[in-house]
């Protein structure tokens, strides 16, 4: 059987292209996998919510496979790459005839697009979903979600994988760090986190804040400018590889939070976990897989920003608490996350669906 492999590759900034190459290297150890080919038996699409996913796309809907979908919303895919009219055909496809005129709503607001809960409501997969053989997700969230727009398709929930830390040489940045990583986006709730911060460094002035990452939204960069000269703050960009996983080594506890949501799983709440950190994540389907021992949760709403407090409170001035929750979320992602594991999830679901290719 010959695997067609379809996924925007390193160098790409994209956290699909980083978890596409590990997915790629342990699959050709299975079997036949080859980059873009002309002919396959089964054809493998990773598909994410950017203008990098925009031809892979195309071809799945033209030449249809199996796909990993990395967000359950292609949303602002479809806002980069159509125009207005386009676009609202696409959206009454999904939705019918009575949604034209929140079609062009949501058009001509797009700028708010990151933040509005409306956008995320309205994930326009129905013309993937339905055209593909089967849809591959990472958690109940987004399998729920696909199957709202495609009953009749395969859907199937397979891990995401863990690949483990290159030798990292981490450097102490404070005696306690808590730190956001990955692409700025207002859904991430930065803002809200630098006020839960500034609450606890007002009782621990020695603990600092690793913001790491590149913004995505002038908007937030705006917002939260003024809170990055604070005290305690440390600001990095865009991390390569090496550099992230550095980073992550120095860091005590992340905030991987996620409000509205994509139905995304979070790599880099994998990646935390899996090297024994303790995480702070929303408390959705996103990550109801995670045992309540190995992560602590926030609820999204009023509450939020007080119970973040609280949490950073508690890892803050309870010694052995974050090692212990970073231990028990380093054995399950290890077990349940592994490369091997995840791999031949994926292997037997290409050869499922090799006769429909």
């Amino acid at each position: 059987m010959k695997v067609g492999f379809h996924s925007p590759l390193p160098p790409a900034r994209t956290g699909v292209a980083d978890y596409s190459a590990s997915l790629l290297t342990a699959l050709r150890r299975l079997g036949s996998v080859e980059l873009f080919p002309a002919r396959a038996d089964v054809r493998l699409y990773h598909i994410g919510n950017n203008m990098l996913h925009w031809s892979i796309y195309r071809r799945a809907l033209a030449e249809p496979g199996v796909v990993v979908l990395h967000d359950a919303l292609l949303q602002h895919l479809f806002m980069s790459a159509l125009d207005e009219a386009a676009y609202v055909r696409e959206f009454v496809f999904n939705y019918g005839e009575w949604s034209r005129d929140l079609a062009l709503e949501l058009w001509r607001g797009k700028a708010s697009s990151g933040l509005r809960p409306t956008y995320y409501q309205y994930p326009m997969l129905k013309r993937l979903a339905e055209r593909s053989l089967a849809v591959i997700v990472h958690n109940p969230a987004a399998a729920r979600i696909v199957r709202r727009h495609a009953p009749h398709t395969a859907v199937l929930e397979i891990p995401f994988l863990y690949t483990g830390p290159p030798h990292v040489e981490p450097r102490r940045l404070a005696p306690f760090v808590f730190g956001i990583f990955g692409y700025l986006r207002e859904s991430k709730r930065v803002t809200m986190a630098l006020r839960a911060f500034q609450r606890v460094r007002a009782l621990r002035p020695s603990t600092a804040f690793l913001l790491a990452g590149q913004f995505v939204s002038s908007d937030l960069a705006r917002t939260i400018d003024p809170m990055l000269s604070q005290p305690g703050v440390i600001r990095l960009g865009h991390l390569a590889e090496d550099r992230f996983w550095n980073a992550a080594a120095a860091t005590d506890a992340c905030i991987n939070l996620r409000y509205p949501s994509a139905g995304e799983t979070s790599a880099i709440a994998i990646g935390l976990m899996g090297m024994g950190k303790a995480v702070i994540v929303s408390d959705g389907e996103e990550n109801a897989r995670y045992p309540d021992t190995a992560c602590l949760r926030v609820d999204t709403g009023s509450a939020e920003e007080e119970m973040l407090t609280e949490y950073m409170l508690s890892l803050r001035l309870l010694p052995g608490l974050c090692t212990e929750i970073g231990s028990r979320a380093a054995e399950y992602i290890r077990h349940s996350h592994s490369v091997e594991r995840v791999a031949e999830l994926y292997w037997e679901t290409l050869c499922a669906f090799r006769q429909s290719a």
